[in-house]
């Protein structure tokens, strides 16, 4: 046995040690004002690519990198040891789909909610509490998607979809204060938009957030949302999604719940997966080549595009509402496209 294939061998047996310590169960119940005022989600009326089950993607895609399959990969491939790939590619790591992306295979399509809000068998939403101490506590509602399609850019003789791929996570974050809501973060494209409590639109106690159609960016009212320039939300502009009240989507009645602890490891509230949580690779395809026959660019800007990464790296220790990406953090007092 060469001495590179033993090397792997032990990454991949302390990967899984890892695995197996964080799956150590949360030390306090979900608090119930996380569950109390969590968002409820407007899909829109004419998105064809609905919320997915988690696990269900591992079950159409394969892990890549460089376009090439990842030798030694686990199979098959599932939410308790999805982080065994870190030491196969770590980041360089492409859940790649099996199927032809242009022939629109269903699982792409996702579920469509029940009367009740429920995505039937489809686990679509991670809850995860970070608690900073202090009585401060940051909730996140993380939303996946099978799909993401891009936005047409239509403008003077430019008519052109951009910004598709496999795999998509949305997310909602509610910042509380000794257990009462202060403050939501909206997830859109590169960035996002803040709102205090007070301004945000509620459904009982609960926040209302709208799921643009195909991007699934997360917008607190629904319209027309230009989002061409990063944080600046325009009524209309070159790139814009569209939002409205099509089916009403109760994340919390499917998801998966976890402690995100001082160590930076997430404890489960329930009999719930964990190792997918530490995945350091994509959620979906790389983008697709030049000289691959489905691309399609404008101005260096391409129709496909790489899948996300996941959850673990949306800044679940952030300062601010806003996560730190060198745009400033404004929580308005009203609401804005």
């Amino acid at each position: 046995m060469s001495s590179a294939m033993c090397l792997t061998i032990v990454l991949l047996v302390l990967t899984n040690f890892k695995s197996q310590v964080m799956a150590a169960p949360a030390s306090t119940p979900i608090p119930d004002y996380v569950l109390t005022y969590a968002p409820v989600v407007w899909l829109q009326s004419q998105d064809p690519y609905l919320p997915s089950d988690i696990g269900a993607q591992l079950l159409h895609t394969k892990p890549e990198v460089n376009y090439a399959p990842v030798q030694g990969a686990p199979s098959p491939l599932t939410l308790d040891n999805l982080d065994s790939l870190n030491a196969l590619g770590n980041t360089s790591v492409y859940l790649t789909s099996q199927d032809d992306i242009n022939m629109n295979p269903s699982w792409l399509n996702g579920v469509a909610p029940d009367a009740s809000g429920k995505t039937n068998g489809a686990v679509s939403c991670v809850i995860v509490v970070n608690d900073k101490g202090g009585g401060n506590v940051d909730a996140f509602y993380f939303y996946f998607y099978a799909y993401n399609q891009g936005n047409y850019v239509d403008f003077l003789f430019v008519h052109q979809e951009l910004g598709d791929h496999v795999g998509d996570w949305e997310h909602n974050m509610i910042r509380f204060s000794n257990g009462k809501p202060t403050a939501v973060w909206f997830s859109q494209h590169s960035n996002g938009e803040a709102f205090t409590w007070d301004a945000v639109e509620k459904r009982g106690n609960r926040v209302v957030a709208y799921s643009a159609k195909g991007s699934h960016a997360t917008y607190a009212i629904q319209g027309t949302h230009d989002h061409t320039i990063p944080n600046l939300n325009l009524p209309k502009g070159i790139l814009n999604d569209q939002t409205d009240q099509g089916k009403l989507w109760d994340p919390i009645l499917s998801a998966y719940s976890y402690q995100y602890t001082s160590a930076k490891t997430f404890a489960p509230y329930g009999n719930y997966p964990t190792a997918y949580l530490n995945y350091g690779g994509q959620w979906g395809d790389q983008q697709y080549k030049d000289s691959d026959s489905r691309q399609k660019s404008i101005v260096g800007q391409h129709k496909y595009v790489s899948g996300p990464n996941g959850p673990i790296f949306k800044q679940l220790d952030r300062k601010d509402v806003c996560p730190d990406n060198g745009n400033a953090c404004i929580i308005r007092p009203f609401l804005v496209p």
